[in-house]
């Protein structure tokens, strides 16, 4: 695939290596084009709040499952996604403790040679 209108992620990077998560976004940014679209869905800790106790007995579920699985923070999230040209252009709380994060493309597509 060379381009994309927009990527969608849906429960992923919480039951996956936090390298998947660094890896979607570089991925994102070589074929997303600017003001694209990329939307996480999941459930994600926040900097100050209290983790609701049905998403804290989840965290504790994933880690024991894989100790490479846990709720990630949203503003680690976010980091990564400003360091591969993406802003947070919108927070919106979903029922059930879930969190859509859904990030904008700020820079033009970076290609690589031989990809």
């Amino acid at each position: 695939m060379t381009s994309a209108d927009a990527i969608i992620n849906i429960n992923m990077i919480h039951i996956a290596p936090w390298a998947a998560c660094t890896a979607l976004f570089q991925g994102a940014a070589k074929i997303l084009e600017r003001d694209a679209v990329l939307y996480l869905y999941g459930p994600m800790i926040f900097e100050g709040q209290e983790l609701e106790p049905s998403n804290a007995a989840f965290d504790r579920s994933l880690r024991e499952r894989n100790p490479e699985w846990d709720l990630r923070a949203a503003g680690e999230i976010e980091s990564v996604a400003k360091s591969a040209g993406f802003r947070l252009e919108e927070v919106v709380r979903i029922p059930a403790n879930n969190t859509s994060l859904i990030f904008r493309r700020t820079l033009q597509r970076t290609f690589v040679v031989g990809s």
